[in-house]
């Protein structure tokens, strides 16, 4: 991207604390990360932002952790009346009874094993490639599993940021600093 500002991220970067707080609350709900992020407005680009996000995730506490995973639905139970929830999920929304099932009783288990819900970025992931991945990782050890999901989250803040700062007629750069799909 540029280093031109789009309409989106010049209203992110206008807006007053308490709405930009709201917004950026909607990408990740950790609240060091949400005061991180503010703190450093302006951002001259999407790119500029995605790298304080990067940074700020890399820094979070286990318990700052907790708290933006706390905020995640289980895969394949989708927040309910949430479109970016349900967008992200899509995978799952056409899967055959037995592998949802499947998914579920694997989410329950790790939940059980890591008490959060199991967080991957989801978006573009098939129903087959979720099961998977909770099937994957489930025999992760505490302090891995808390980096994957510091790396998956890292991942959903790319994404959702892109959306936050879109304006209707944007078009967003939705690749990461090195040139690879968030």
């Amino acid at each position: 991207m540029t280093s031109s500002s789009t309409p989106g991220l010049t209203r992110f970067n206008t807006a007053d604390d308490d709405e930009a707080r709201t917004a950026l609350r909607a990408v990740c709900a950790s609240g060091a990360w949400v005061e991180a992020v503010l703190a450093r407005r302006p951002y001259p680009d999407l790119t500029a932002l995605r790298t304080t996000s990067d940074a700020v995730m890399a820094a979070l506490t286990p318990a700052d952790l907790a708290e933006a995973t706390a905020a995640h639905p289980p895969i394949g139970r989708p927040t309910p009346g949430d479109p970016v929830s349900a967008r992200e999920q899509r995978g799952m929304a056409d899967a055959p009874a037995g592998l949802k099932a499947e998914t579920l009783a694997l989410n329950l288990a790790y939940q059980e094993k890591f008490g959060h819900v199991f967080l991957v970025c989801a978006t573009g992931l098939s129903a087959v490639r979720l099961r998977d991945a909770v099937r994957a990782r489930i025999g992760n050890t505490p302090e891995r599993e808390r980096e994957i999901v510091r790396e998956e989250l890292g991942k959903i803040n790319r994404i959702r940021l892109a959306g936050l700062v879109e304006a209707p007629g944007d078009t967003p750069d939705r690749t990461t600093t090195d040139g690879s799909p968030p």
